[in-house]
């Protein structure tokens, strides 16, 4: 229909937004295992591919605009990956530090909220345009 990159921001919060919830996940279900024998610990990583794909469109830093709306969004693909290296102090050979997990997902949550809270503030930059 319309070629627009309106949304194109609104796209980039998206997957970021949808790494966090799954990043959430990942971390409810360590702390789901933390007494699990042998459980070796998940995370995931988004912002070195968020970093990777900025740079891959061709503009740096001076003009973000441009490299969003250059940026291939179907690329912004999470890392998830276990630590198998973290040593374990437990003679079971689980990994996962409960006051780890808890600081993470608070934190995790916090940068959820805020991308939220980017979308809508976006969503109605739009809306007033659009009036």
């Amino acid at each position: 229909m319309f070629n627009t990159d309106a949304f194109a921001y609104v796209d980039v919060l998206n997957a970021a937004a949808n790494a966090k919830w799954q990043r959430n996940e990942i971390l409810s279900n360590n702390i789901a295992n933390v007494d699990t024998p042998g459980y070796k610990r998940r995370d995931l990583e988004f912002s070195t591919c968020l970093e990777t794909e900025l740079l891959a469109s061709g503009y740096g830093a001076d003009s973000l605009d441009k490299a969003v709306k250059n940026m291939d969004v179907s690329n912004l693909q999470p890392h998830i990956y276990t630590e198998y290296q973290n040593m374990s102090y437990r003679l079971d050979g689980n990994n996962v530090n409960i006051e780890t997990e808890n600081v993470e997902l608070a934190s995790n949550q916090i940068e959820y909220d805020a991308l939220i809270d980017s979308m809508t503030h976006e969503f109605n930059r739009i809306k007033s345009v659009l009036q």
